[in-house]
């Protein structure tokens, strides 16, 4: 498993955690996000397991958490929840495309 930017699926290749300003090579996506942490989790409350962490609101923005540790896992893709995929599916119909 690989330490990736979750838009764009770059690998982080230092050894380092990322700083709240550094972006990615490839995408210029901030990489300190949630999206990027081993707590981030949709199905848990604030998306996050970490219980001490502070709120986030925005998920894909570089942000201050001090509980943040960059995730290891296979990039598959920028993913939508089923939510999001059925709201654009009835706008794809309601549009006729």
């Amino acid at each position: 498993m690989k330490r990736v930017c979750f838009q764009c699926g770059e690998e982080f290749t230092e050894t380092r955690q990322p700083g709240r300003s550094e972006t990615c090579s490839r995408c210029r996506t901030d990489l300190r996000v949630c999206r990027n942490c081993t707590h981030h989790d949709r199905s848990v409350a604030y998306e996050c397991r970490e219980r001490r962490a502070d709120p986030v609101t925005e998920k894909e923005r570089g942000n201050f958490c001090e509980y943040f540790e960059f995730g290891r896992r296979p990039w598959a893709g920028a993913q939508s929840s089923p939510r999001e995929a059925s709201a654009r599916s009835a706008l794809r119909d309601l549009l006729g495309d």
